[in-house]
C-alpha cells in the first residue's frame, strides 16, 4: 500500500531562498505550499546565513516534510558571489539533515528537463508548467516557484535519489 510522502523543494540563495512544499503519490502530485525566505542584505554574511536557518527551521518544524531536494549550485564567473551562493545552500543542506530528513541534490539542468522537457529552459516556461503540473499552486516569487520544481523533480527521481544516498552511506 502506498502512502503520501510530503517533500520540500529548496532554491538556495543568499538574498532569496525559495522552498516549495508538495505531496506525491504515486505520480499524483499536489500543492501543499511555497514561498521565500529572504535575509537583509544591510546585514553582515553570518546574520544572513543565521536568517535563512531560522527561516527555514521554522518552515521545516511546521510543515513536517519528509523528504528535502536542493539545487545545485551553478558556478558563474564572479567567485565571490559563488562562494556566498555555496554558503546559502549549505544552510538549505543542513537545516532538514539537522531534523533528520533524507536530503537530495539535483542539478538546475535535470530539474528542467524534468518538469519543462527541456534543460535550458527559461524562468517563464518552469512557472507555467509548475502550474500546468499543479493548477492550485501559489507562489509569490520565482524562486518558490523553482523550489517547487526541485520537489517535483524529486518526486520524480526520488526512487534513484534514495539508491543513491544508500549507496554513498555504505561506501
Amino acid at each position: 500500500m502506498m502512502h503520501p510522502i510530503r517533500i520540500l523543494g529548496i532554491d538556495p540563495g543568499l538574498r532569496r531562498t525559495g522552498w516549495g512544499l508538495i505531496e506525491a503519490l504515486g505520480n499524483r502530485l499536489t500543492f501543499l505550499g511555497a514561498g521565500t525566505v529572504t535575509s537583509d542584505d544591510k546585514r553582515g554574511l553570518a546574520e544572513r546565513l543565521v536568517q535563512l536557518h531560522d527561516g527555514l527551521s521554522a518552515i521545516v518544524a511546521r510543515e513536517e516534510p519528509a523528504e528535502a531536494a536542493v539545487e545545485h549550485t551553478f558556478v558563474n564567473k564572479d567567485a565571490g558571489a559563488t562562494l556566498k551562493l555555496g554558503q546559502a545552500r549549505g544552510i538549505a543542506l543542513l537545516v532538514p539533515a539537522l531534523a533528520g530528513l533524507p536530503v537530495a541534490e539535483y542539478a538546475p539542468n535535470l530539474v528542467k528537463k524534468t518538469v519543462v522537457g527541456t534543460g535550458h529552459a527559461e524562468k517563464e516556461q518552469i512557472r507555467a508548467m509548475v502550474k500546468i503540473l499543479m493548477p492550485r499552486a501559489r507562489f509569490d516569487t520565482d524562486d518558490a516557484a523553482d523550489a517547487l520544481a526541485i520537489a517535483i523533480c524529486h518526486a520524480h527521481h526520488r526512487g534513484s535519489a534514495q539508491a543513491r544516498l544508500a549507496e554513498a552511506g555504505a561506501a
